[in-house]
């Protein structure tokens, strides 16, 4: 299993928000969005061994499961669609105990050091830093959860939570990667078995 973890820390945390403003009155979701579409779209298939955790503003978690995903569409508008969906149905997420939102999509009320704990209990945990050694010298992990953040860096408290808990540290690229685009990387480095087999 393949998981992603990002870190929102504008997004919104209530249903509120306009599908014709998510890159500015709903607090850079686009970034996020992107992020989701680059995590499961192949050419003309949907990947089914990953999920994605998107932690909104360090409150709720929207979790996206590949293998029952219904209604996502390779565009930001349809992705925040179904996040907002899932913020409609805040309120049932009692405790750290999922509410379903629709195939595929749930809502946890739980931020990040949470997510991380939970997720990093049957996972590599593989944090995504321009600081951390060359993908392409690491060994392809066994199911990793890379974790990164949004348009804005870690806040200090998150990445002493991050050091704690991660396996490795990794850079994808001698350049600074957009989310989306560290995404669609650290899918070509396992699909390829760390760039060795195409």
């Amino acid at each position: 299993m393949r998981q992603f973890l990002i870190v929102g820390h504008e997004a919104p945390t209530t249903p509120d928000f306009s599908l014709d403003d998510i890159t500015g009155g709903a607090g850079r979701l686009d970034v996020l969005c992107r992020c989701v579409t680059s995590a499961f779209f192949l050419s003309h298939a949907i990947r089914e061994s990953v999920r994605v955790h998107l932690v909104l503003d360090d409150t709720f978690t929207v979790r996206f499961e590949g293998a029952d995903l219904r209604r996502l569409n390779p565009d930001e508008r349809s992705t925040a669609a179904l996040i907002r969906g899932a913020l409609e149905n805040r309120e049932d997420a009692i405790g750290h105990l999922p509410a379903a939102a629709s195939p595929g999509v749930s809502i946890r009320r739980m931020g990040f050091a949470a997510t991380l704990e939970e997720l990093a209990t049957d996972a590599t945990v593989v944090e995504l830093h321009e600081d951390g050694d060359p993908v392409a010298e690491v060994e392809p992990p066994t199911d990793p959860l890379f974790v990164l953040s949004d348009h804005r860096d870690f806040t200090e408290a998150e990445g002493q939570l991050l050091a704690d808990a991660a396996d490795q540290r990794v850079r994808l690229s001698p350049e600074v990667l957009h989310a989306d685009h560290a995404v669609t990387v650290a899918h070509n480095y396992l699909d390829t078995d760390g760039f060795t087999t195409y």
